[in-house]
């Protein structure tokens, strides 16, 4: 688990902002759920013979009545419980996303934690291509908001539930034949969910991997997945996203069906996964509602916070003023200084703790503030102050603190 510091913060409040200014742009509302939710909705919703379920939740007895409880290992399961229980698409589909800290106890890695943080978007009641485009043309224009680069999307189809049971007893045949070349993890997972093998890293995997029979050869040109598939693949054209068909890309969860999607880069190493998600038709059903077609994503929030990281430029959180007092009389034209400049939005710091004139534009600096705006004993007993540039050339003037916001630029 990780702290997050006020420096790095700065790059979560950005990604935060475009985040939810995008998602409202394409008619998204905030949906808030729980953290922590009943182990059933995760191993019913998610699938018992996931390695989430199977080795990654933390679960807990509730002392107070025995029941199992669960940290959400992921936000899906409980955005459609909610939807269920509240009658959300009762009169109409809804689009809604939600973020927060995740929690699985995975193997740290390169922005990889076991409390983790996501946004996760649905859009509920939609069953054509066309939701599924908009969600990733939505995310293409949120890395671009982000200055994000190179981020390549790979895109499939697992088909319909019937189309799944085929491709998996023709996986399960193929590697009872190649046994042998099989690693610990790929033999645990042929007995109870082949088709996670495809997603195998593991580099002495790949050759036997690449010789799987592939459920996109297998589809029916007239099936309804592979019509809809066709008509993803024409709308994302007729958008102008680039994708690559990766017929080995498939989602470590069991909810999926139909499209499923990734977008990735190359700068994060083995873990190049910043984004991916698809369609869970089945869910609503399978946790107890009305048949209802659905789709979604997610996005790692600490991957995207590395993208960001090495990235130019940084977003700003450097305050636009640093407010120097010499004494008590000037203090409280400096406090009310700054407040004239809160109120026009500008954001300002006053320093506290004492200090001398010196030391203090020693902390002005600092900050990081464009300007140090100075309020000596003089120019208290003159209700003015000085304003003096701290990032750029120029001199140091005196103004009432009135001409301050105008004078610095706002």
């Amino acid at each position: 688990m990780n702290d997050v510091l006020p420096d790095e913060a700065v790059l979560w409040e950005h990604l935060e902002h475009a985040a939810r200014k995008i998602f409202a742009q394409y008619g998204y509302r905030n949906l808030r759920v729980p953290i922590v939710e009943a182990t059933g909705l995760f191993v019913r919703g998610i699938g018992d013979a996931t390695d989430i379920v199977e080795h990654e939740m933390y679960s807990f007895e509730d002392r107070l009545n025995g029941e199992s409880l669960t940290l959400r290992p992921e936000a899906t399961a409980g955005i459609v419980r909610a939807a269920i229980e509240h009658h959300l698409t009762y009169e109409r589909p809804q689009r809604v996303w939600t973020s927060g800290p995740m929690f699985r106890h995975e193997r740290p890695q390169k922005g990889r934690y076991r409390q983790f943080h996501q946004f996760d978007v649905e859009a509920l009641g939609f069953e054509g291509p066309d939701v599924d485009v908009e969600q990733i043309v939505m995310l293409a224009r949120l890395w671009t908001k982000l200055g994000l680069k190179g981020m390549a999307l790979h895109i499939n189809t697992i088909g319909d539930a019937q189309e799944r049971a085929s491709h998996r007893r023709a996986l399960t045949a193929y590697f009872e034949a190649h046994t042998e070349a099989l690693d610990a993890d790929s033999k645990r997972r042929l007995a109870t969910n082949p088709l996670r093998i495809l997603d195998s890293k593991n580099p002495e995997m790949q050759s036997i991997i690449a010789g799987a029979p592939k459920l996109l050869d297998q589809l029916d040109p007239e099936s309804g997945s592979r019509r809809h598939f066709d008509g993803l693949k024409a709308i994302l054209s007729e958008a102008g996203i680039a994708f690559e068909v990766d017929p080995r890309l498939v989602r470590g969860l069991d909810y999926y069906n139909r499209t499923v999607f990734e977008w990735m880069t190359d700068r994060l190493g083995a873990q190049g996964t910043v984004a991916g998600g698809g369609r869970y038709d089945g869910l609503f059903e399978q946790l107890g509602g009305k048949p209802t077609p659905a789709c979604g994503f997610a996005i790692g929030v600490e991957r995207v916070i590395l993208l960001l990281k090495a990235g130019e430029p940084r977003p700003e959180g450097d305050p636009d003023a640093y407010v120097v007092h010499a004494s008590e009389a000037a203090a409280k034209l400096a406090r009310s200084t700054a407040e004239m400049l809160r109120d026009v939005g500008l954001a300002v710091v006053v320093n506290a703790g004492g200090g001398s004139i010196k030391a203090q534009m020693r902390r002005a600096d600092a900050s990081g503030a464009r300007w140090a705006v100075i309020v000596g004993d003089n120019e208290a007993g003159e209700n003015r102050v000085a304003v003096k540039p701290l990032r750029a050339t120029g001199e140091q003037i005196t103004l009432p603190p009135e001409a301050v916001a105008k004078h610095i630029g706002h």
